[in-house]
């Protein structure tokens, strides 16, 4: 009789496969409000890499964080009309506090451009203040319709960067080296998703934005997700902030700004493009736990893997010693195996007398013995390979399952079969946009033929991309 598989199989129910291996990865639980979450310590530790990793190239950025306060005054969402026409849908308000009720209703933080702005209109006096570049770590809450953890709870975590420049230029460019610099080199090189940068069409773009740049990444079952967003929002939430600053010549002028971010919606996306039939993989320049060292049986074992573990953790590796030898060994594998660290050294008594260990890699899958002595120089080019072998995997599917199309009626038949599919906008044009919508649908962004992202959104040869999503 065939064993029941651990987890729903992929091909069988993609959306069921992905909470079985939440669940049974300890990754996190539902919350006991409807759309949150509660995020379990293996799963939070994939979010604290993500943090450490974009937190440094954050404040290479030259931004700082700071903390600003989860309730809003609901009056400030209303000075930029149509940022509170964009979010009306999704705010919490509290009407009632200690008891009585409030004098005036707050929200609860969707996003914290207007408390910025109120702030920053006290900060910035002259052109000397400038840019203003602030980075926040804290959580946001959007009432979700349609909960799916990780992807789209109601309360998540998140970074938002605010920014305020003297020029629309300094603005422009800003944006862009966030999109590129910050957010698609940890992407690429660190979650090893082969994400496309682009720019938004006015229909997706950020509620108060005049340009929002994004990076979509293909998941396992050909729809997109939106990994993160850099946005220009000109000088929309100066004029109704009068943030302010008195140039070099004398004269008041508004700042240019920009705002960005990225959230636990990362954990979802590193699942959904990296997970298998056996549970998840984590790239090993993201894992908390790159090696597990694991005693098959005996007390022989158990000091041998505490050896190899400190070894190990001394060469700079970040290592789990799993000397559990009173649960079974295979149930310990296959926890391992659904948490998806790289690499397994397994010792038991006939390696120890053969002065082996057997290495198994998570990412390309097998099995090989090798002599312990040979770990600290192996192990290291090991993890290389399979960095590069999961962004390899992404670029690959997310190249196999895009099509070039010449109509609206070939671009929705593209998506819904599980993929993409590239039109040019000129073609598409913002009828065609509408005309996908109703199929569920979109266009996920803007690029042009070269794959760069535009200039403009009718700059001449620009693409749109077309997907489903989530």
């Amino acid at each position: 009789m065939a064993k029941t598989p651990v987890l729903t199989p992929q091909a069988e129910d993609f959306p069921r496969w992905y909470q079985d291996l939440i669940n049974k990865a300890e990754l996190a639980d539902n919350g006991p409000v409807r759309g949150t979450m509660v995020i379990r310590p293996y799963g939070y530790g994939l979010w604290e890499r993500m943090q450490q990793e974009m937190d440094a190239r954050i404040k290479a950025a030259g931004a700082q964080n700071a903390y600003f306060p989860l309730f809003i005054p609901q009056s400030y969402l209303t000075r930029e009309a149509e940022h509170v026409e964009g979010f009306a849908p999704e705010l919490a308000v509290v009407t009632h506090g200690g008891g009585k009720d409030l004098e005036e209703p707050v929200v609860v933080r969707p996003t914290s451009e207007t408390i910025i702005n109120d702030y920053f209109s006290k900060w910035v006096q002259s052109y000397r203040d400038l840019p203003l570049l602030i980075n926040q770590w804290a959580n946001v809450v959007r009432w979700e319709m349609r909960p799916r953890v990780f992807l789209r709870t109601t309360e998540f975590l998140w970074q938002e960067g605010h920014t305020a420049h003297a020029t629309y230029e300094d603005a422009r460019d800003y944006a862009a080296y966030i999109h590129r610099d910050v957010y698609a080199d940890f992407m690429v090189n660190v979650l090893g998703i082969d994400v496309v940068l682009g720019r938004k069409t006015p229909r997706e773009r950020f509620a108060g934005a005049v340009n929002t740049l994004t990076l979509e990444g293909m998941m396992g079952d050909g729809k997109a997700l939106q990994m993160g967003t850099s946005h220009e929002l000109g000088t929309n939430f100066a004029k109704a902030f009068n943030t302010t600053y008195l140039s070099g010549e004398g004269h008041q002028e508004l700042v240019w700004q920009t705002s960005w971010g990225t959230s636990t919606r990362m954990v979802g996306g590193l699942i959904m493009s990296h997970g298998d039939d056996n549970g998840l993989r984590v790239p090993p320049r993201l894992a908390a736990v790159q090696v597990v060292v694991m005693a098959i049986k005996g007390d022989e074992a158990v000091a041998k893997v505490r050896e190899v573990g400190e070894t190990l953790k001394a060469a700079g590796l970040r290592v789990h010693v799993d000397d559990r030898v009173d649960t079974p060994f295979g149930r310990r594998a296959v926890d391992w195996e659904l948490k998806g660290v790289p690499v397994r050294i397994e010792i038991g008594p006939r390696d120890l007398a053969a002065g082996t260990a057997m290495l198994a890699r998570r990412i390309p899958g097998g099995k090989e013995p090798v002599t312990t002595e040979s770990l600290t120089a192996l192990l290291p080019k090991v993890l290389d390979d399979d960095q590069a072998l999961l962004l390899e995997q992404s670029r690959r599917r997310r190249e196999d399952r895009t099509t070039d199309v010449s109509t609206v009626a070939e671009a929705a038949e593209a998506a819904t079969a599980g993929g993409w599919a590239r039109i040019p906008w000129a073609t598409l044009g913002e009828e065609g946009e509408a005309a996908l919508a109703e199929q569920a649908v979109s266009v996920r962004c803007l690029v042009a033929e070269d794959g760069s992202v535009p200039e403009s959104d009718d700059a001449p040869g620009t693409v749109a991309i077309v997907a489903r999503a989530y």
